[in-house]
């Protein structure tokens, strides 16, 4: 088995690259806040795109965000545990996490970042990650990049996708869309369900023996009104309740072991946008209110009885406006105003609620010009002022040239980036309100060539990413001197820095038409600058392949492999965890023209691997499925 295990891996090592290749005509809305196609855009973007996501079979979106170059998933045990998304070695709580637009953070959280485990694939249609600090555009957060979830947007015909599915351990999926368009009115709506008996969230290798499970109920809904040719108004939400199993550290050794404990997640999304293009269309302008309500509980069930062992709310509400004009045919702008008001409370074991609120107000602008036929420059500026630490001024600039109409792509950005200190670390009982925003600056540089009419794409891009004044938190002792005063069980404090740098290369070859070949090369070298030691959590290698076939006569079958490498579970390094591969195969085949049965096997080889220490992760499992659309 390991040295089948080793050909595999080999095997996926001689073809670097990327996951998602673009075609030269790709739309792409989040690295800079308006439409562009990649040959205009000079950061570092994937798209997974609805016919990835279909032919992935994935249900979780980080077994999709898995495959970008790049980025680490770090899980504490199965679907619904808390799950981060790092992006080019960045803290999990530095990257900007959007659905439909919509920023996903949650004030509550310790780091007011955005638990991916409850995202699941249900209906969305696209994901766009950008990589590189984007603070500019994106604001707090944006120091790793950001990840933009869009669901199902309206169709012009009425169009019914539906699925359900079954498998391993008792997992039953189903999920369900209609979107159409009726006078004025174009409308998307959908809903999902599922369930599982899961795994134990204490890891089974090491003795976990009860099994987590999972259950989600989440909604999406979409309408656009247009009122005339110019204006239009936008309704968006998006809507997730998960309830999961959890471990903890029950008596009498309080170590890290199974209990009868759950979290239960609330998350609610929601827009209201009114658009108005104005001289022509070249004058195009959105007013919108945007808001994010995360709910969170834990509930011990030790002796039967229902204990609330935590208890949070986060609220996220932003009034904002966005411009866009074309100055004239080759010049064009992006500019804009926000105020946000993020508030949370938290309380545990039944105490009273701790609670604060902040708010910061934003300016920003970006000039983009095309000076000659191919090239595309752009840069930006931006100010925040924030109520606690006051103002902070970001700034962005890029290029891209396609000397020979998309055969060669040569890109080159710089962008800096901040993050807020949480309100968690400002006003908790450990906070500090001297906090001052963590920083970055950073720049990449790459190439791609498109050879043989596309059936060839090959890229290269290098990053550098320094980051300062990062947040930690710093324990006290008696006697308490210092930041420690007043602080007796410990606080926060701007004391740390880091630099990442490496390398992601991307291949995809399509030699026929009915072969398709994706894969991957990541190398991220993320260092605490005072120590020299690797940040945690931060594999320095990552190797993704995937080929898929579609048969003449209708089935279509593909294989993922997938292998991250060693990485630290604590900053000391004293901790490790071991590398793994994944091997995951999948099948499709249409009954009649608009249904079509499907199955997958994960983790072929039933690896057992941790990306956090002591938690499980799922072994092989299959699944199987049908299709409906419409």
């Amino acid at each position: 088995m390991r040295i089948f295990k080793s050909a595999l891996l080999v095997a996926a090592a001689i073809i670097p690259a990327t996951a998602h290749a673009e075609d030269s005509d790709t739309i792409i809305v989040s690295a800079n806040r308006t439409q562009q196609t990649t040959s205009e855009v000079a950061q570092s973007v994937t798209v997974i795109t609805l016919d990835d996501i279909t032919t992935r079979q994935s249900v979780a979106v980080i077994d999709l965000l898995r495959s970008v170059p790049g980025i680490t998933v770090t899980s504490n045990g199965g679907l619904g545990t808390s799950t981060s998304v790092s992006i080019r070695g960045a803290d999990s709580d530095q990257t900007v996490a959007l659905i439909d637009g919509v920023k996903l953070n949650d004030p509550s959280t310790p780091g007011g970042g955005f638990n991916f485990g409850n995202l699941l694939t249900g209906n969305i249609e696209r994901i766009e990650v950008v990589r590189g600090s984007q603070s500019v555009l994106w604001g707090s957060q944006a120091i790793g990049g950001v990840v933009n979830i869009v669901t199902r947007t309206p169709t012009e015909a009425i169009a019914v996708n539906a699925a359900a599915e079954y498998g391993w351990r008792d997992t039953a999926r189903v999920v369900g869309n209609v979107s159409g368009k009726f006078g004025p009115v174009s409308a998307s709506v959908g809903a999902g369900y599922l369930r599982t008996d899961g795994f134990s969230t204490f890891n089974e290798a090491r003795g976990g023996k009860e099994r987590d499970g999972y259950r989600n109920f989440g909604a999406n809904a979409k309408f656009s009104v247009a009122l005339s040719d110019a204006i239009s108004v936008d309704l968006r939400s998006w809507y997730s309740d998960g309830k999961v199993g959890i471990d903890g550290f029950p008596a009498p050794t309080f170590s890290f072991g199974d209990t009868p404990e759950f979290a239960r997640t609330k998350e609610l999304v929601g827009y209201a946008g009114l658009n108005a293009a104005l001289l022509d269309g070249r004058f195009r302008n959105r007013f919108a209110y945007t808001l994010t309500d995360t709910r969170r509980r834990n509930i011990d069930l030790t002796g039967g009885a229902e204990l609330e062992t935590f208890n949070a709310k986060g609220r996220n509400e932003r009034f904002e406006y966005q411009g866009n004009i074309d100055l004239i045919e080759t010049v064009g702008a992006t500019f804009g105003a926000e105020t946000e008001k993020s508030s949370f409370r938290t309380s545990s074991y039944g105490s009273s609620f701790s609670h604060a609120e902040a708010r910061i107000n934003s300016v920003y602008g970006q000039l983009s010009a095309k000076p000659i036929s191919g090239l595309t420059l752009s840069a930006g500026l931006r100010n925040d002022d924030h109520t606690i630490f006051g103002g902070k001024t970001t700034f962005s600039a890029g290029g891209v040239f396609t000397p020979n109409e998309g055969g060669t792509t040569l890109r080159a950005s710089y962008g800096e980036g901040f993050k807020t200190p949480s309100l968690f670390q400002l006003f908790s009982e450990y906070g500090n309100t001297a906090l001052v925003p963590e920083s970055s600056q950073g720049w990449d540089a790459g190439v791609t060539q498109r050879l043989l009419d596309g059936k060839i794409e090959v890229g290269a891009t290098w990053f550098h990413r320094d980051s300062r004044n990062l947040i930690a938190f710093i324990s006290c002792t008696v006697p308490l001197t210092g930041i420690c005063i007043g602080h007796a069980n410990g606080t926060y404090d701007n004391v740390a820095k880091a630099r990442a740098q490496g390398l992601e290369f991307a291949l995809t070859l399509k030699p026929v038409e009915a072969l398709r070949v994706q894969a991957n090369y990541g190398y991220v070298d993320a260092t605490n600058v005072a120590t020299g030691r690797d940040l945690a959590r931060r594999p320095r290698h990552s190797v993704n392949t995937s080929l898929d076939y579609d048969w003449a006569f209708g089935l279509k079958t593909g294989a993922t492999i997938t292998h991250v490498g060693a990485s630290f579970d604590n900053a000391s390094n004293t901790r490790k965890l071991s590398g793994y591969v994944l091997v995951d195969l999948r099948a499709a085949f249409p009954v009649t023209r608009h249904i079509e049965l499907y199955g997958r096997i994960e983790n072929l080889l039933n690896e057992q691997y941790e990306t956090s220490f002591r938690y499980g992760t799922p072994r092989r499992a299959a699944y199987a499925g049908v299709r409906l659309a419409i």
